[in-house]
């Protein structure tokens, strides 16, 4: 059973990737309309922000969605990052990836990120792909993830032929490997159809700033980097990059693959979580990414369609402000 909603503390402004606008706040937005979205937020700064609808209406309203910039379409703000339940299709079949993914479009979802994997578990993941009732629901995002040219062509006639896809929403080139011989091709896919979004990912702070150069001279449409409340340093450069350039940003390592559990599992949920909605260690997390607003879609792992539930409830309800995001920093600081 779902907890009851939590007494409203905080404000409800949100930024124009956000749902839902109060009367006040669109006062607000015609009286700065000379200024950037950027400038904007800073003169909104210290406020509460809500994603959409407080939690009572988890399970009535979809998730929010966030606009991908310089377009008309929009992402609902969790989405599922596929590896972990894919690479265990030969141990355990389909039905995990299946049932997660039913959970994310049952709320709403969209998103489902996936990488190459050999011909026999992309053929099988194909199959849940094709499935009725999950082909036209989802955003497929998936990617190049080797530095060969040859390879590379390779990895997306397979995605293309086992995943039945004659269009990729998002193709985006792995960890920058091999970046220079795979972006002309990205750019012949989206320019002929093949792919309607065309990016890059990183997963480690190593490459950020690869990343930062790429960004101001390849113009992706998508960058996708690890955040999180202990990972933090995206907020330095990447993200206001991205909101500047304005280029869609999909979050991976919310949970720095299970090892913020460990981090936590011994420890109690601070109370004052419950002034933004938040129940759980992994909503912690979520609730602190979503809180930027340059983030468009955050991916979580899971093979258990409940946990993957509780991830969704994340996309509900207030989101930190900025006093209130150091103090979840400073939690991990000791």
């Amino acid at each position: 059973m779902l907890p009851a909603m939590r007494d409203q503390k905080m404000g409800g402004i949100i930024d124009q990737g956000f749902d839902t606008v109060t009367l006040l706040e669109r006062k607000k937005m015609a009286m700065f309309s000379e200024s950037t979205r950027r400038e904007f937020l800073v003169q909104l700064g210290g406020l509460g922000v809500i994603l959409s609808q407080p939690q009572l209406v988890f399970g009535q309203q979809p998730l929010p969605t966030r606009m991908i910039p310089g377009t008309d379409e929009s992402l609902p703000v969790i989405g599922l990052g596929s590896s972990k339940p894919v690479l265990e299709i030969p141990t355990e079949g389909t039905e995990p990836v299946a049932a997660v993914i039913r959970m994310l479009l049952e709320h709403g979802g969209r998103l489902v990120d996936t990488s190459p994997r050999t011909p026999d578990i992309d053929a099988e993941f194909g199959r849940v792909l094709a499935e009725p009732d999950i082909r036209d629901g989802i955003f497929l995002a998936t990617k190049i993830n080797t530095p060969s040219e040859e390879t590379g062509i390779q990895q997306l006639e397979q995605t293309e032929r086992l995943f039945g896809r004659r269009t990729i929403d998002l193709v985006q080139v792995e960890s920058l490997r091999g970046l220079q011989s795979h972006w002309p091709r990205l750019q012949e896919m989206k320019d002929s159809g093949a792919a309607r979004y065309i990016g890059v990912t990183v997963s480690s702070y190593r490459n950020f700033d690869r990343l930062e150069a790429f960004m101001r001279t390849g113009s992706p449409d998508f960058v996708h980097v690890n955040y999180s409340v202990i990972e933090t340093r995206a907020e330095e450069r990447i993200l206001p990059l991205a909101q500047d350039l304005g280029m869609g940003v999909i979050i991976n390592r919310p949970f720095m693959n299970g090892t913020y559990f460990g981090q936590v599992s011994d420890r109690e949920l601070p109370p004052w979580a419950a002034d933004f909605d938040c129940e759980s260690w992994a909503q912690f997390s979520l609730k602190y990414i979503l809180a930027h607003p340059a983030i468009t879609c955050v991916l979580t792992e899971t093979t258990n369609p409940e946990h993957m539930e509780e991830n969704i409830q994340a996309g509900f309800g207030r989101v930190p402000d900025q006093t209130t995001k150091q103090r979840m920093r400073d939690v991990f600081s000791g």
